[in-house]
This record gives C-alpha cells, structure tokens and sequence, in this order.
C-alpha cells in the first residue's frame, strides 16, 4: 500500500489510548444506529466496515445490532488491531474480522461495491486529504448502502471550570494537530468534504451530537488521557520543538488538569458533526 506513506497518519500515536475504550456505539454512533437497523431489518447479514477502528470498543458494540452480518475492522496499526481482537473476543463480538489497512487504499483492498454500511468515527480530522479518504470510502460501499462518518469540531470544546492551564491546553492542542496536517474544523466541515467527494446534497444527512464527561469517573479518565500526551506524547514534543508552550507552561497545564478532574461541579462537553450518505 505505497499510498499510505504519503498521507498523514494518527499523529498522536496509539500509546495513550484508553480514553478511545470509554467509547461505544450508544454515546458515539448513536446517529447511525436507527440506519443501521433499518438496513439490518431490509438485510440480516449485510456486511459492515469498520475504518480506523482502534481500540474495537465501537466495532464491538456495532456488532450487538447486526448479529447475522459481519464486520470488518481495519485500522494502519497492528499494535492496536491485536487489542481490538482482545477486546471483541471478551465481549463474545465473534462477527468481527480485522485488517490491516489505509482508508486511502480501499478499493484496492476490498474493491469497489462491497459494504452495505461503511463507517468511520474520528478519524477524517487526523487526515491530510479527507476528502479523498471519502472518496474511498464511497466507492467500496454498495448502491443503495449507507457511508456515515462522525469527526469532531476540535474549536467546540467547552470545560467548567475554565482554567488559564486548561484554556493554554486547548490552545496547545490546536495548533500542534495543524502543525501535523489534520483539520480542526472537521466536524463543520464533514458535510463540504462528503460533497467535494461527489455526494449530492439530496443524499447527504448531517446532524451535530456530543460528548459530555462529568461522572468522577469519565472526569478522572479524560484529564489522565490529556496529562498523558502532556507529559510523554507528540504534543509535549511539537509544543516545545515548535515553541508553542514552555516546560512550566506544560506543568501548570497539567496541574490545572488534575484539579479539574477532583473537582466536584467540574465538566467538559465537545462537539461532532454525524453525517449519513445515502449511496
């Protein structure tokens, strides 16, 4: 697949990945879920593709709604398909198969034509062409079958309390996910890239949902993922290389952080465009 290596890839690395593992189908493929058993009731054992499945939490999950079809996962790591395979057999999802692969090289993997459904989940705003990405995308799906993708508005994230640590952070993550080539706009945008594809307007659904974590749990979850890539990951790396952030800004990020997650009333709230073509 020579065309992967010249198209950005997930540049913030698969080493601080446990907050991928709170996700499911019911708080991040909620949208496609009505589709997805409308199209199981019209086609028990459609076929369904997973792209940059990751952690395999939502793929899992998926395959609960469509138990006469099969799923196949496909993501560039092996790393983390090995711990999507881990966590599909726990969970009994024993209609998953995974790949290896690149979202621009589908059709030469799969060809054209042969997914009824064909899904991705935060994975267009990491690349540098997304619209190419769809392209692919559009073309192994059947005529007739469902193309939906659900990417995150990176600017429309929203803590309480509102640090200056955590307003540097947010800051921080912005320009370094620039820096390396993806969009922070993406879920604005998914609509225009999905057309620029070659979708007609008519065909195409979009709708913004959310993500919100305010439990002690999800609160404790999301800052040790953010203090993670803070302390060892590419945006500790990029701020400093790039002069975006100092060694005590980065601390006083960090500090802030960790205060926000023990702290009763605190909140974070993101959003994400969910589109639905109509192939």
């Amino acid at each position: 697949m020579t065309e992967q290596t010249d198209h950005r890839s997930y540049q913030p690395g698969y080493g601080q990945v446990s907050h991928h593992e709170w996700r499911t189908a019911e708080n991040s493929a909620a949208y496609l879920l009505p589709v997805l058993q409308e199209q199981v009731a019209l086609k028990p054992q459609l076929k369904l593709l997973d792209i940059g499945a990751g952690s395999g939490t939502i793929t899992a999950s998926l395959s609960k709604y469509m138990s006469s079809g099969q799923i196949t996962a496909v993501d560039l790591s092996d790393e983390i398909l090995d711990k999507a395979k881990r966590y599909a057999l726990k969970a009994d999802a024993g209609n998953i198969v995974f790949k290896k692969g690149s979202v621009f090289t589908l059709v030469e993997t799969f060809g054209e034509h042969s997914f009824d459904i064909v899904h991705t989940s935060m994975m267009l705003c990491h690349l540098d062409d997304p619209v190419a990405a769809l392209k692919q995308m559009l073309r192994v799906c059947k005529p007739g079958g469902i193309v939906a993708a659900r990417e995150s508005d990176l600017r429309m994230m929203d803590f309480y309390p509102e640090t200056p640590g955590i307003k540097a952070w947010h800051n921080l993550m912005l320009k370094t996910h620039l820096k390396t080539g993806g969009s922070i706009e993406g879920g604005a945008r998914l609509l225009s890239w999905a057309m620029h594809a070659g979708v007609k307007r008519e065909q195409a659904t979009i709708a913004m949902g959310t993500w919100c974590y305010a439990t002690p749990q999800e609160r404790r979850m999301w800052s040790d993922a953010l203090i993670s890539r803070l302390t060892n990951g590419v945006w500790r790396s990029e701020a400093l290389a790039d002069g975006i952030a100092t060694e005590q800004d980065i601390e006083e990020m960090i500090k802030d952080l960790k205060t926000w997650a023990e702290t009763e009333d605190a909140c974070f709230g993101s959003m994400h465009g969910e589109l639905i073509v109509r192939v």
